[in-house]
């Protein structure tokens, strides 16, 4: 199992990541809140990681803090939940607003996030209830801002990244025309649609 990564961000295109380790490229999968608090790309980083090994592919996570593999962790462990889903609900919103869905049973408001409906996020609720009373320690902290990468624009970008987060690209593109602007990094526009959603 590949716990931690420590070296220098190469690319950083939401949901991607690359991170060279003495010479060796990582690619990961990385939620948009990881994305806002790491570095500009070139600068050196520590992320946190999960390994999933299946039949046809072994895929990397990062997180930016221990908190959010974690929960990342619990999330999937519901079934029904895989790691496509758990990205899109920490790119969604903070452990601590999920926390706040899960205990007061906000079943609408998870409902928004991509993937999930009423059932998966009745099994959230019912599942986790009681994992994440005893997780008190499920944070997450940290931000920062990426300028808009090269090949296409931001806006093309940002609307990549979201349909990646199971968005589809007439729901990406909706919410970024109502949400982005052109003076605005990628992460600033995913970061905007993302919290025109969650209100």
């Amino acid at each position: 199992m590949i716990g931690r990564l420590r070296g220098t961000l190469l690319e950083k295109t939401p949901p991607g990541l690359v991170i060279d380790v003495q010479g060796v490229g990582y690619e990961l999968d990385a939620s948009m809140t990881t994305h806002y608090a790491l570095p500009v790309t070139g600068e050196a980083v520590e992320v946190f990681t999960h390994l999933v090994v299946r039949e046809d592919a072994q895929l990397l996570y990062g997180f930016a803090t221990r908190s959010e593999r974690r929960l990342f962790r619990l999330l999937l462990s519901v079934s029904g939940v895989g790691a496509k889903v758990a990205l899109s609900v920490l790119s969604g919103m903070t452990p601590d607003e999920f926390l706040t869905c899960v205990a007061t049973k906000d079943i609408a408001r998870l409902t928004k996030v991509p993937g999930i409906g009423k059932k998966t996020a009745e099994r959230l609720v019912f599942d986790l209830k009681d994992k994440v009373e005893a997780s008190s320690d499920v944070t997450v902290s940290g931000s920062g801002n990426a300028p808009a990468g090269s090949g296409h624009s931001a806006r093309a970008q940002a609307e990549d990244a979201l349909m990646a987060l199971g968005y589809k690209q007439a729901e990406a593109s909706k919410l970024l025309e109502r949400t982005a602007s052109d003076e605005q990094s990628v992460e600033e526009m995913i970061r905007g649609a993302l919290r025109s959603i969650s209100r």
